[in-house]
């Protein structure tokens, strides 16, 4: 596949390709350009040309393309999911949830944009204004860049370019350099429902190459990133070279609290959708698993029975639950860092088999409170790290001591004790009697410390692709 600049489909100014991996099979499926900074700069000219244009067509008329679009994602569903699929190494039945999402999201932001009013100051409100009148307007930042993260490439896309384009940006998306493709074709599909050339382009390749020329661009005016809390700390630096707007959602180690008075079932079933999805590749995913110690057994057996239930096997099968990892090299990676849990007292009580880019679902028991997974160390995979604790103070004294607080949450059948709990945990949210891992479009998610800066949804993404402007009436009442 190509990228998209200005409607057409191009190679990289140099030629050079990345591979497509498909890592169920690890045999490469397709190559994308790995584009250079001459592309960049052609991209951000087009959308600055588009912007001028684009800015003016009344919101209803591009909720009419958008509508169009979401017609031909209903065509499309089957090819699309299967894409996604193959190229990502999720279970097909995620995939399908994924290119489902798009419909609710968008038609969410479509509402949305058709009621961002502005605000009125009444004469009066202050001394020294009774004759005068002030009101907001919103008005889109320019051109703005979306760089999308591996592990839900679709729900991403949503999230950001659906708000971005209907404020009246124009906007370049720097998809996953492992899994470009299904985003490609959904933004062909928007050239092809009529939206103008250079409104949304996509430029494929190398993150450091592509993701910091386009952060770094003084004529970029806001960026949205969502991944790792490195690449999202250079990218801060990088837009704030030229004052971008920038809104980061990064990494995260969400803790799960069980109490001894908790509903161990639910806490189970919740642990496998809150772990297990997407084959452990969450953000927002529970990883840090906190259990008061008389429930400590009882969870541990429930939870390895679950396990064992789960269906491992071809991708493409709808009955599979877990898939595999995104690239051999991020098993590798979790092999790595599940040794070293092992390495600083963690013990395995379930699983801990990989091979090629499968990670077989994986317990680690009897994990101290100052191992780097109780702490800081992220891992991307369906592994359950548990980390036993005396009380609820010791439980939330673990949970805080990381520097992410992306979600988290707590199991108790107490909602006295859920919401003191929920108030003291340093986090951007907090699900009560159910995983961390919640994310409805309507919400305004985000996180706190090294989890970002910012927040996405319905309800507040609006806030981070505008810019308000006041005007005044001075002296207009008699």
């Amino acid at each position: 596949m190509q990228s998209i600049i200005n409607g057409k489909f191009v190679d990289a100014s140099d030629k050079s390709t990345i591979n497509i991996v498909n890592p169920y099979t690890l045999k490469v499926i397709d190559k994308v350009p790995n584009c250079t900074a001459k592309d960049v700069n052609r991209a951000v000219d087009y959308a600055k040309k588009a912007g001028e244009s684009w800015a003016k067509v009344p919101v209803y008329h591009k909720c009419e393309i958008l509508e169009k679009f979401l017609a031909l994602v209903e065509r499309d569903r089957d090819d699309i999911a299967k894409t996604l699929c193959k190229e990502t190494g999720k279970p097909i039945s995620q995939a399908y949830a994924e290119v489902d999402n798009i419909f609710i999201s968008f038609k969410a932001f479509m509402e949305k944009a058709k009621h961002l009013y502005g605000n009125v100051v009444p004469a009066g409100t202050e001394k020294g204004q009774d004759k005068t009148l002030q009101f907001t307007v919103r008005e889109p930042l320019g051109v703005m860049v979306a760089i999308i993260p591996f592990n839900f490439p679709l729900d991403l896309f949503d999230q950001k370019i659906a708000p971005a384009i209907l404020a009246g940006n124009t906007i370049i998306v720097k998809p996953p350099h492992q899994n470009p493709s299904a985003i490609i074709k959904l933004v062909a599909l928007m050239h092809e429902a009529g939206m103008p050339k250079g409104v949304v382009q996509v430029l494929t390749g190398e993150g450091d190459k592509v993701g910091n020329a386009l952060s770094k661009h003084k004529d970029v005016h806001g960026i949205t990133f969502t991944g790792s809390t490195r690449v999202g700390k250079i990218t801060y630096l990088n837009g704030a070279e030229h004052l971008a707007h920038v809104a980061l959602e990064l990494g995260g180690n969400d803790a799960f609290i069980v109490l001894d008075d908790a509903d161990v079932d639910l806490a189970v079933e919740e642990t496998v959708w809150g772990r297990m999805y997407n084959t452990g590749q969450v953000c927002c995913a529970s990883k840090r698993f906190i259990v008061q110690k008389g429930v400590l057994k009882e969870f541990e057996d429930k939870l390895k029975a679950r396990l064992s239930r789960l269906v491992i096997g071809n991708v493409l099968d709808k009955k599979t639950e877990i898939g595999v990892l995104v690239t051999k090299e991020a098993c590798d990676k979790a092999v790595r860092q599940v040794e070293r849990v092992v390495e600083q007292g963690g013990r395995i009580i379930y699983g801990g088999h990989h091979e090629g880019a499968f990670f077989e679902p994986t317990i680690i028991a009897d994990i101290p409170k100052d191992a780097d997974v109780a702490i800081d160390e992220e891992i991307f995979a369906p592994v359950v790290s548990i980390i036993p604790c005396e009380d609820m103070e010791e439980a939330i004294e673990i949970a805080n001591s990381s520097s992410y607080g992306l979600s988290s949450c707590i199991f108790t059948r107490d909602m006295k004790t859920a919401f003191d709990v929920s108030a003291r945990m340093k986090a951007g949210g907090v699900v009560i009697n159910g995983a961390s891992f919640h994310r409805s479009f309507e919400m305004p998610f985000g996180g706190y410390g090294n989890s970002g800066i910012g927040t996405e949804g319905v309800m507040s993404t609006f806030d981070q692709v505008t810019k308000t402007k006041t005007i005044t009436l001075k002296n207009i009442l008699k």
